[in-house]
């Protein structure tokens, strides 16, 4: 498939998109881009044996994945500032595709991992919805949109293992893929007939949108939202590395219990996201990233005086969890939007770099977490690292909160 410039004359095309897309078809492509992450997880001790490998090794199609959304977050951003947002999702969606079959396919590791790693480029869906959002809608009104969507796209992952799981035990986990398949033709399709060019003016070229970056890292206002978003999910990124171990070995939980409990992070984040939503257009950008963030690190604060005095119960795990992914939902939306607003003709390279930021971030977070929160350690050490990611990120709504009362720029 050929990308063609925005302002180049387009041939008619039966049933192509001349409008801008619905918000639902936005949710599609951003739901598609968690259920990709997390569907297949219950299947990986099958895949390990049925592929002949150490279940450690199974394991880099997760670590491998994430390596890959953060590589391509930084390329598929500038790529859609130039070519535009829709026939850069187009060519995502039909590689995302065909790297599903091929997982699907694979009859060996090699061959998946290589595939599985491709289909990182989904990450497009989720980065591409929220620049059109910002395309069409000035920052207080885009926050309250992606904070609709953030709701919405929170509820796949708590049913996405659910499902795989099943699909697994009836059919195989190569089942699993083959839905990946499906629901990216459909997703293929819904950009074919509903997703119209929101990118009106042409960028420069695309090298010059690579070298955009510097300029971006320069400015302040752009650190704070950076830093807010990136360290709101990593604290996320920490409780659910380190959270497994101590509700194992330390509360005696079952797996179901944690799932249980794991959900409830989920419930706060859809919470704080429809706040986010229903207000967030009538208040300056920094009002709820800010709120985001006190909630969050109140809650963690709490949750660490608690097991430092001897109190460490089921309640006091999820609850702080639960604080957490409100103050997350409060946070991330607005964060967002303002990365994409302080140059808005740099849309998509602002949020390749804060994505790339974010899931970089993430994967650092995670491995310092297995590596710190051991069962000598326990609980203290898990609620000091997500006390440390709550005031890091605090400190970037800070800087919003200084900057965006003259409005966002560079």
């Amino acid at each position: 498939m050929t990308i063609s410039r925005p302002d180049e004359p387009k041939p008619a095309l039966p049933f192509a998109a001349k409008t801008p897309p619905h918000l639902a078809t936005l949710v599609f492509f951003t739901a598609l881009t968690t259920l990709t992450l997390n569907m297949f997880l219950p299947s990986l001790p099958h895949m390990a044996e049925n592929f002949g490998v150490e279940y450690s090794l199974m394991t880099l199609a997760i670590a491998g994945y994430l390596a890959a959304t953060a590589i391509l977050m930084l390329v598929l951003g500038p790529l859609s500032d130039f070519f535009g947002r829709r026939p850069v999702m187009l060519v995502t969606l039909c590689l995302f595709t065909l790297a599903s079959i091929t997982c699907a396919l694979a009859g060996n590791f090699g061959l998946f991992l290589t595939a599985r790693i491709g289909q990182g480029i989904i990450i497009g869906g989720w980065g591409l919805s929220l620049a059109i959002v910002r395309d069409r809608h000035e920052s207080r009104e885009a926050a309250s949109r992606i904070g609709f969507m953030a709701m919405a796209m929170a509820i796949a992952p708590m049913l996405a293992p659910v499902a795989g799981g099943g699909l697994d035990a009836l059919l195989g986990w190569r089942a699993v893929f083959w839905l990946y398949a499906l629901l990216g033709a459909i997703a293929l399709l819904l950009c074919w007939i509903d997703l119209g060019e929101t990118k009106t003016q042409r960028a420069d070229g695309f090298g010059a949108q690579l070298r955009s970056y510097p300029e971006l890292l320069k400015s302040l206002p752009y650190w704070g939202y950076a830093l807010a978003m990136a360290f709101s999910t990593g604290g996320f990124y920490i409780f659910i590395a380190g959270a497994p171990l101590i509700a194992g070995h330390f509360l005696d939980l079952t797996p179901a219990e944690l799932g249980v409990g794991l959900g409830v992070s989920t419930a706060g984040y859809i919470t704080g996201s429809f706040l986010s939503g229903r207000f967030n257009a009538r208040f300056p950008l920094f009002v709820f990233i800010l709120l985001g963030r006190i909630v969050s690190a109140a809650g963690v604060l709490a949750g660490l005086i608690a097991v430092l005095t001897g109190y460490l119960d089921p309640y006091i795990l999820f609850g702080t969890a639960l604080m957490v992914g409100v103050g997350n939902g409060l946070t991330i939306p607005g964060a967002n939007a303002g990365a994409l607003s302080v140059n808005p003709e740099l849309s998509g390279s602002a949020l390749g770099l804060a994505g790339a930021l974010t899931v970089g971030g993430g994967a650092v977070l995670t491995s310092l977490t297995g590596a710190v929160v051991t069962e000598e350690t326990g609980a203290p050490a898990l609620f000091a690292l997500m006390l440390g990611a709550s005031v890091i990120s605090l400190g970037g709504s800070l800087i919003v909160w200084r900057t965006d009362r003259s409005g966002p720029g560079i």
